[in-house]
């Protein structure tokens, strides 16, 4: 009976493709940034920063706080919702890019959340 491993093997096309993804989320997020000023700088490195926060938040991992904040398709809801939607409120915008820019980062490192690793994405 073999060992199988627990760490899923993460294939250099797959961390190009998310390395790809971060820089041009990182750069829309700086445009974005200067364009509107200090209140989606905020936003953006607010969020940017929201995993790390979840993990402190939770006192054991993997928790469904810290499981929520790694998933890729929430921010992707806040960015389509907010580019099809009525609201117009930058920092908003800035927010769903910088925490889609950190998902991305950590994806492009081979880290993901415990609940990712046996799904395929």
């Amino acid at each position: 009976m073999a060992i199988e491993s627990t760490r899923e093997e993460v294939t250099w096309p797959r961390r190009l493709a998310w390395g790809a993804l971060t820089l041009f989320l990182a750069a829309f997020a700086v445009f974005e940034s200067v364009k509107y000023g200090l209140p989606t700088t905020a936003a953006a490195l607010g969020f940017f920063v929201l995993p790390d926060a979840a993990r402190l938040a939770g006192p054991r991992l993997p928790g469904l706080l810290h499981q929520a904040a790694h998933r890729v398709w929430i921010p992707l809801v806040v960015l389509v919702g907010y580019s099809f939607g009525p609201i117009v409120w930058p920092p908003l915008f800035t927010a769903g890019l910088g925490w889609l820019t950190r998902i991305a980062i950590d994806r492009t490192f081979g880290h993901r959340p415990p609940s990712l690793r046996s799904a395929s994405s």
